[in-house]
């Protein structure tokens, strides 16, 4: 399993909660803290920050991959449109919530959402019909 980190560095005890929330392996993490420029276009940033990692088109499909997204919003939601169409799904991202009473305010994962799951379970729910392939 491949952690795609694009928030502050995941300490050892965040990737080994990883391991256990999805009972797979963590076999590494990759990525950087991103600073996004106002005057760029959003999408030609977050692609380049995906590029970055110096995945193949084939490393994409072959990894399970969860990811820790940036925590500005339309970064975030570039992020997964951009992930979707190199790995043809949506990847499961990190919740993480601050550790009670710490001082200063640190953060710990609590949950991996699988989005790809969110999905299907809407399209199920959907008064909408599925497009036809």
């Amino acid at each position: 399993m491949l952690i795609v980190n694009f928030s502050d560095p995941l300490t050892p005890a965040d990737v080994a909660r990883v391991e256990a929330l999805m009972g797979e392996h963590v076999t590494e993490v990759r990525g950087e803290m991103p600073e996004f420029d106002r005057d760029r276009p959003l999408d030609e940033q977050v692609r380049d920050l995906v590029d970055r990692l110096s995945l193949t088109p084939e490393a994409w499909r072959a990894f399970l991959v969860v990811v820790n997204p940036p925590g500005y919003a339309p970064a975030a939601a570039v992020l997964l449109a951009e992930l979707h169409g190199r790995t043809g799904y949506f990847p499961a991202i990190l919740r993480l919530c601050p550790v009670e009473d710490s001082l200063p305010t640190c953060y710990e994962v609590t949950d991996v959402v699988d989005l790809q799951g969110v999905r299907d379970a809407a399209r199920r729910n959907a008064c909408i019909p599925p497009p036809e392939d």
